[in-house]
């Protein structure tokens, strides 16, 4: 069996190296030039995925895998064609389908007979079937269900541990008919294994959903509950806020019952999925009300940690703000959708200058986004704590001299190391 893997992301080449992995032939495919020969010389483009660069030089030292910039003659050498081509959102989230529109008419020429092809990106529901599945069989001339068979089955992994993920949660599958997804199915199970999993319903492994609208929406569920939750943590976050109460232990101590799955309040919700993908849902699903009050919340959060920024320093004109922290989480070295963007919006707009750390960037990378580096130990008036990197768990007042009030939008400073400079967390008096 051959497998073609579409799209070498950061979800995409860990998922190829875990069908290699497998003893399986797999091809990846990708437009990068630069990505393909690194991939190919059993180089990792990326940083931070736990595991990867020992597994991907085995499975390309062993010959498992490939990489090729021919996408269409590397479905045609396929039994499988796996497509994790991201869709491209704007700043209002507005999918833009362009890349996997032209992956997907790629992989149609490409397409023979017997061939399976499954969509693991993140769709609005009824894409696959609506917007794919005419395009594979128009090109190519097959008919899906009896001459190729087409099925959703989304990622459901976080970049830095995808492996790990794999076999946490379930494997959520659908078909456009019965053929379709039967294949899907019998394919995951074949290259994927899974952690046992008391806590489900039903065993951990491949979960058939027969169709792929029900896997699109699952997805889109999962992220837009999660989205949800967010909105109310920082809603009891701000309440607790302006009744100077501690919202993090709050929230920590309800943490086991009734609310298990809220997650603690932070400056902003940011990556791809939280705050991008309850849009596609909210696209099919126009009536409905706690998802949108959801998004509002959420996005709202920067203004209203830069409000209260004011509140406790005085005006913000003229003053110089660290923001620390330009990637939407932790260790992680994404920028899309992150909270650093509207706060640094907003500082400027209140005429406050705002520079920006990062461990993550250069100061090179810094200034080729148009931002002013900071460097730890520099002064400042403020800082913000946008992003839990851990190395913020260890700064001390050495590395904010001359800063009169911080703000931990993430409850990552050790109070004990920054005295006796003071410290306001959101939701925290």
């Amino acid at each position: 069996m051959t497998t073609c893997v579409v799209g070498l992301g950061k979800i995409g080449l860990p998922l190829a190296v875990q069908i290699a992995s497998k003893g399986e032939q797999v091809i990846g495919a990708d437009i990068n030039d630069a990505v393909v020969t690194q991939v190919n010389n059993a180089e990792v483009p990326f940083p931070g995925e736990a595991d990867l660069p020992e597994l991907l030089q085995r499975v390309v030292n062993e010959g498992f895998l490939e990489a090729s910039t021919n996408t269409e003659e590397a479905v045609n050498r396929s039994d499988t064609v796996i497509v994790v081509v991201p869709v491209i959102v704007d700043e209002d989230s507005n999918p833009d389908f362009a890349g996997i529109d032209s992956a997907t008419h790629d992989i149609a020429r490409g397409l023979t007979a017997d061939t399976l092809v499954c969509y693991e990106t993140t769709l609005p529901i009824g894409t696959t079937r609506s917007r794919f599945a005419p395009v594979l069989q128009q090109v190519s001339g097959l008919t899906c269900g009896s001459d190729i068979f087409i099925a959703y089955s989304p990622e459901r992994v976080f970049s830095g541990r995808v492996f790990a993920d794999l076999r946490a949660y379930p494997k959520l599958v659908g078909g456009l008919d019965t053929a379709s997804t039967n294949r899907a199915v019998a394919f995951y199970e074949q290259v994927l294994d899974f952690n046992e999993r008391s806590d489900l319903s039903r065993p951990n492994g491949v979960w058939n959903l027969e169709k792929a609208e029900a896997a699109e929406m699952a997805k889109l569920a999962e992220t837009t509950y999660r989205n949800v939750n967010i909105a109310l943590a920082n809603e009891f976050a701000l309440h607790a806020q302006d009744l100077d109460l501690n919202a993090y232990s709050i929230i920590e101590a309800s943490n086991s019952q009734p609310f298990s799955h809220i997650h603690l309040p932070g400056v902003a919700v940011g990556g791809h999925c939280i705050p991008v993908y309850p849009k596609f849902y909210m696209q099919t699903d126009s009536e409905c009300t706690i998802p949108r009050a959801a998004v509002n919340l959420n996005e709202s959060m920067p203004a209203k940690v830069v409000k209260f920024t004011e509140e406790q320093y005085g005006p913000l004109k003229d003053t110089r703000i660290a923001v620390m922290g330009l990637t939407y989480r932790g260790d992680v070295k994404e920028t899309a959708f992150s909270g650093a963007f509207p706060l640094i919006k907003e500082i400027t707009e209140r005429g406050g200058t705002a520079v920006i750390h990062d461990p993550l960037f250069t100061e090179q990378e810094i200034l080729s986004l148009g931002l002013k580096p900071h460097r730890l130990g520099d002064p400042c008036d403020i800082a913000i704590i946008q992003a839990d990197h851990t190395l913020y768990s260890t700064l001390t007042s050495s590395d904010f001299p001359e800063t009169k009030l911080i703000i931990d939008g993430r409850n990552i400073i050790d109070e004990t190391k920054v005295n006796p400079i003071i410290v306001n967390v959101l939701g925290k008096g």
